[in-house]
């Protein structure tokens, strides 16, 4: 069930369909608090034939409101973000209520051992030999905040699903516009993390794709797990204020989260000041930021250059860049002997990417705003994508204190060179840059062994919640085992990127961060050799590449593999990956 309110103004026709979707959901409340565990995981497994079921009409839905037409090479976009991504979360998610039905922790099997800074870290992922191959070279990490003993791990493993009797109420879920899969991540996130139904308000973005939603999510919506709501502002308004809420969760802006939290103009400052919000339930939310990318000097050959010169690109320019961990600072090395080399291939990299719409509301303001603070950033591509120089002292440099959201990448340089300059790129990324969702590390295997421990301590000391050593952040939020959101530490009054965590399949409690390592090289060149230290792959160009030329097919093989578990056509998708 899904209702639909005018954009306009709320009726008393559209206040008492939200009064009775309310009702519905506290009566599916109780029946979700009768549920065993086994029920539980049975009912994840329906949703994922249901999700499954819908794939591709979801993908090809969300494509066109992105303004993709049939054919464009950077389609697979939304396969991956899309069902992909919500169909490797119900598995993970179902696995873990396994687990507990059979009074197993969801930590069984997983390494947990030391992390800088008196810090533990369970070793989540790869989790199944499957993973070893669709993510070939990658490992994540959970970091528990510091102080957590393994026994308090273990123990709290589970959260909400350790009583599953115990109502957590009905919540309502703002959710995203810009990926498909987050506001179905967030509501399954609240029914296993705290035993809690939801609402979910759609942001207009994704009105084309509720009639795909209602059929994929069709085994929440039937007991009352879920209701559907779509509108605009005034509905969203009209639902934080509704009484009959015991929690609420956005994935949005700070902005939003400051008018949800304490309203507008001259009563918000009144309400800061006396401490006094107008949102009197708990909220999470995460709310992304200025990430950067801390590329460490070392030698590397022109195929690194190029490579990583690609990689950044991508993490700019996925999804027009329309992403709370898009890559917005690059900090570089001013006395690494390639920085010269390593930007003429990113300006190369971020031109030759495939045109596509910057489709996002209001993208078109970011944009001129970039343009009137930087009259000497370079246009490249279509004219859309800002390239930018970063000055390191000046006191507030626009592209490291506001979030674009639109393309619009800048570059700094500091000095140093090996620790010295790690140290000093992380503290610019803690002090200077906005927000502490995702943060990006570059490093090749030899300087990464020549550093040892100095490495590992210096991502001890990024405050991150996610942080992406040869990868991209952005593929953390694919690895279901890893937690999602900011950095502890947002508040109501100082709310940063947000406050809590989603995704976390194994339901772990007092997360710090997620780290996922990945291979600096692709397949062949990540093959050792004598004298070069490599984290093996057997990954060529991976598929969320913008450059990657096969990536629209491998995305969706990928993502069908997972509705069929064909093996025969998931080898030729992975030889049309070789392709790439």
């Amino acid at each position: 069930m899904s209702i639909d309110v005018p954009a306009s103004a709320l009726t008393e026709a559209d206040r008492e369909s939200i009064d009775a979707a309310l009702s519905d959901l506290e009566t599916g409340s109780r029946l979700w608090s009768t549920l065993s565990l086994g029920h539980r995981a049975r009912l994840l497994e329906r949703l994922h034939d249901t999700v499954g079921a819908t794939a591709s009409e979801w993908a090809d839905a969300a494509a066109t409101a992105k303004e993709l037409p049939p054919g464009h090479p950077l389609r697979g976009e939304e396969w991956l973000t899309g069902p992909y991504t919500t169909l490797i979360a119900l598995d993970a998610a179902r696995d873990t209520l396994r687990a507990l039905a059979e009074r197993r922790s969801p930590l069984d099997g997983v390494r947990i051992d030391d992390a800088p800074g008196g810090r533990l870290r369970a070793h989540v992922f790869p989790a199944a030999p499957l993973d070893r191959l669709v993510l070939s070279g990658f490992t994540g990490e959970v970091w528990f905040e510091p102080g957590v003993t393994r026994g308090q791990a273990i123990a709290a493993a589970g959260l909400g699903q350790r009583s599953p009797s115990r109502s957590g109420g009905v919540g309502l879920v703002l959710g995203a516009g810009n990926v498909t899969s987050i506001p179905v991540l967030d509501v399954v996130y609240e029914l296993l993390s705290a035993n809690r139904v939801s609402l979910l308000k759609v942001n207009p973005t994704q009105d084309p794709l509720v009639p795909v939603l209602r059929r994929a999510l069709a085994p929440l919506i039937e007991p009352g797990f879920l209701r559907i709501v779509r509108g605009g502002a005034d509905v969203g308004a009209h639902l934080t204020q509704h009484p009959g809420f015991s929690h609420v969760h956005i994935t949005g802006s700070a902005a939003t989260f400051d008018a949800i939290v304490w309203g507008s103009g001259a009563d918000a400052a009144r309400r800061r000041k006396a401490d006094d919000p107008a949102l009197r339930v708990p909220i999470t939310a995460e709310l992304g930021g200025v990430a950067p990318v801390i590329v460490v000097p070392g030698a590397w050959s022109e195929a690194d250059l190029r490579f990583q010169a690609e990689h950044v690109a991508t993490m700019r320019l996925q999804n027009s860049g329309h992403n709370c961990v898009a890559a917005q600072v690059v900090i570089l090395s001013a006395d690494w002997p390639q920085r010269g080399a390593f930007l003429a291939e990113l300006r190369r990299a971020y031109a030759a990417a495939p045109a596509r719409p910057v489709w996002y509301p209001r993208s078109d303001a970011a944009l001129a705003a970039a343009k009137e603070a930087y009259p000497d950033a370079a246009w490249l591509g279509d004219g859309t994508r800002a390239l930018v120089r970063v000055e390191p002292d000046a006191p507030a440099d626009p592209v490291e204190t506001t979030e674009y959201f639109a393309p619009v990448l800048g570059v700094v340089t500091l000095p140093g060179s090996g620790q010295a300059f790690l140290d000093a790129a992380v503290a610019h990324a803690n002090d200077r840059l906005t927000g502490s969702l995702g943060a990006n590390v570059l490093i090749d295997p030899v300087t990464e062994t020549t550093l040892g421990e100095g490495f590992e301590r210096a991502i001890a000391d990024l405050r991150y919640g996610g942080i992406a050593i040869n990868t991209w952040t952005g593929v953390s939020f694919t690895v279901p085992a890893l937690s999602w959101g900011a950095y502890p530490g947002g508040t109501a009054a100082d709310v940063g990127s947000g406050i809590g965590v989603v995704h976390n399949a194994r339901l772990l409690d007092r997360v710090e961060r997620s780290v996922l390592r990945g291979p600096f090289r692709p397949f062949p060149r990540a093959v050792p050799r004598p004298g070069r230290r490599a984290r093996f792959t057997v990954l060529p160009k991976p598929p969320w590449f913008v450059s990657a030329r096969t990536g629209a097919a491998v995305s969706e093989g990928l993502t069908r593999f997972q509705i069929d578990r064909d093996y025969p056509r998931l080898a030729a998708t992975l030889l049309k990956a070789f392709r790439a």
